[in-house]
């Protein structure tokens, strides 16, 4: 009961870490309907994307969608994913859903500050960037 009350972080690196994993998840739950044609068409006949420029935008979010979530998933160049993850579920909320972040469209705008998070706060412990960047700062520290 005593660690409830406590200002100090319990398993920090590794709740961050878990976190991120499900982030990562969920956006590749999302942007692998890239390889689902019939949805993407159907997603470009949205008043929203109608235009030359329809299967461009539908195929590069998905396509980012998919990308920021197997980076965050393996928390490999993580901040790279979450700058992703902010572009695309931004555009989402401000454009696709007209901004209504506080109420009927509130997901895509958590997504965007889960990733503002993890662009901040970095991968965690668990992560493929925690493994490559410190033997590159193990390496720079030795010259």
């Amino acid at each position: 009961m005593k660690v409830l009350f406590q200002t100090t972080p319990i398993w920090e690196q590794q709740s961050i870490s878990i976190v991120r994993i499900i982030l990562g998840l969920l956006l590749i739950y999302h942007g692998i309907e890239i390889f689902n044609s019939e949805l993407m068409q159907q997603y470009t006949t949205w008043d929203v994307f109608k235009g030359n420029y329809a299967k461009f935008l539908v195929y590069s979010g998905k396509l980012s969608e998919l990308v920021a979530g197997i980076l965050l998933t393996l928390g490999l160049f993580t901040r790279i994913g979450a700058l992703l993850c902010i572009g695309t579920l931004a555009y989402i909320t401000f454009f696709v859903g007209q901004g209504r972040f506080w109420y009927q469209d509130q997901h895509p705008f958590m997504f965007v500050l889960l990733g503002a998070l993890y662009f901040f706060i970095g991968a965690g412990s668990w992560s493929l960037d925690a493994v490559l960047f410190k033997k590159l700062t193990l390496k720079s520290n030795k010259d």
